[in-house]
């Protein structure tokens, strides 16, 4: 008698977690186009029908990266903040702590930054958003009322700032500045970001 190959039970005890965790590990190696659930399911050894009860299709999948990937950026960031700290040295710990994000996670990253979501996650997107990009925002606009940033709309202040930073992070994953150039620079950027560049 021929006997079947035995199904391979499932032990994670949390299929979501297990499903994001391999979806990740997908993300970083090979993008985002190489995910599927059904890829998923085989991987973490469940049935394929099993990822259809935690994520509709590919794109809540996506969704729900790019909101693990947010607070992993929300925790990173709170770690690294000591409000106890002068403006500057606050400012380039919290940058350094962000390219830091950025360089280890540059495929969930731009994946977090992408605009295509499914509307049923826009609430939670947008607390993702002001957990992270707002904590700089609510920063600077404490330091204008302290005389410590010039005035202006806070929001254009935020811009440039976080472009400099993005934009850094974005040269580092293309591999125009090795991370290590990337974070020896992070002192200079957030001095040219306070002081700005004209001669005084």
């Amino acid at each position: 008698m021929v006997r079947m190959p035995e199904s391979r039970p499932y032990h994670h005890g949390d299929l979501r977690a297990a499903l994001l965790t391999s979806a990740e590990r997908t993300l970083r190696t090979r993008g985002t186009a190489a995910l599927s659930l059904r890829e998923l399911a085989r991987d973490t050894g469940v049935s394929h029908a099993a990822p259809g009860r935690h994520f509709k299709d590919k794109q809540a999948l996506l969704d729900a990266l790019a909101l693990t990937g947010y607070d992993r950026l929300a925790q990173t960031l709170d770690a690294a903040d000591d409000p106890a700290l002068p403006l500057e040295a606050r400012l380039t710990a919290l940058a350094r702590a962000y390219l830091r994000f950025a360089i280890d996670n540059a495929a969930l990253l731009e994946l977090m930054y992408a605009r295509k979501h499914e509307p049923d996650t826009s609430e939670q997107m947008a607390a993702a958003v002001d957990r992270t990009v707002g904590s700089l925002h609510r920063l600077i606009a404490d330091a204008q009322q302290r005389g410590e940033i010039v005035p202006g709309d806070p929001d254009q202040i935020t811009l440039v700032a976080a472009a400099a930073l993005h934009g850094t992070a974005t040269l580092t994953a293309n591999a125009m500045l090795t991370p290590e150039a990337a974070l020896n620079g992070v002192d200079a950027l957030i001095h040219h970001l306070l002081h700005g560049l004209k001669p005084r």
